[in-house]
Formats: C-alpha cells, structure tokens, sequence
C-alpha cells in the first residue's frame, strides 16, 4: 500500500498542512497555535480547571503545564485557587490574554469559512462522520485486539 492510499498518511499531511498554515498566523501575533488553543478553550468569565483544559485539547499534563507556564510568562493567563475546591487552580484570562483569544478565535472561523465555501455541507458531513468513527474506533482501543504480527520470512 502506498502511503499516499492510506487512511493515517491523509490525515496527518492534512494535520500538518493546517498546522503549518495555523502557526504563520500565530507567529504574526506572537502566539503559537497551542497557545491559541488553549486561549479557546478557557472560559471568559469563570476560568477554566487546569484538570479540564488537557483533556478538552487531547494534550499530555505534561505538555499543558509547559503551555500554560508559557502563557503565564507572555501575561496571557493567571492562576486563582478555585473558591469552592481550595485543591484546584482555575485559569483566568487577562487582557491580553482576552486580545489573543479573540485572534485565535478569527482565525479558526476565517479558515472553517473559507473550507465551507469550497467545500459541500453534504461533503463536511461525510467528512465529520468519517473522522468521528475513527476517533471512536481508537479510543475504543479495540483496533489491534485481533491485531498479530507476523515474522519476517528469513531467506533459506
């Protein structure tokens, strides 16, 4: 099979493709895209756990806490004990913080407009439901269940 006929190849050169095309933009306004994802994915008004912003991204702990560490060094984001759960730290947007949002929030819909008036709503459909069967079936964990692999054949 070639890679370009597999299903993992498409999405990745696509991944990439977006991701390179997201990053220029965040460059010029001196964020990154994983900056601008998080800055999405944090609530305005009432902050966000620190414990639900890397699941919502499909990110490691890890690498969220190095984002966010980022974020708080740029002045885009602060830390407040949550009021209810004293164990918990909530993630507030500043100013600037809010000015980048809204950036990352133009851009995202500018590039989903811009996909729609190319591309069919019957087309995204199938697009969206494609993407999310294959989402489903590795997060069901039970694509390799019957998976064995075979030992190379040895020359005689």
């Amino acid at each position: 099979m070639k890679p370009e006929e597999t299903v993992d190849y498409n999405i990745k050169v696509a991944w990439h493709a977006i991701s390179r095309m997201y990053n220029i933009q965040a460059a010029q306004n001196d964020i990154t895209t994983s900056i601008g994802f998080v800055l999405l994915n944090i609530d305005q008004e009432n902050g966000t756990p620190a414990t639900k912003i890397a699941p919502l991204l499909g990110l490691e702990t890890r690498s969220l806490t190095r984002i966010l560490r980022s974020m708080e060094e740029k002045g885009l984001i602060y830390k407040q004990a949550d009021s209810v759960d004293k164990r918990s730290v909530r993630i507030f947007l500043t100013d600037l913080g809010l000015e980048k949002k809204e950036v990352s929030r133009q851009t995202v819909r500018h590039f989903n407009l811009k996909i729609r008036e190319k591309i069919s709503q019957s087309q995204l459909d199938v697009f969206f439901k494609v993407a999310g069967q294959i989402t489903g079936m590795i997060e069901g964990k039970t694509l390799f269940e019957d998976f064995v692999l075979k030992p190379l054949k040895k020359d005689a």
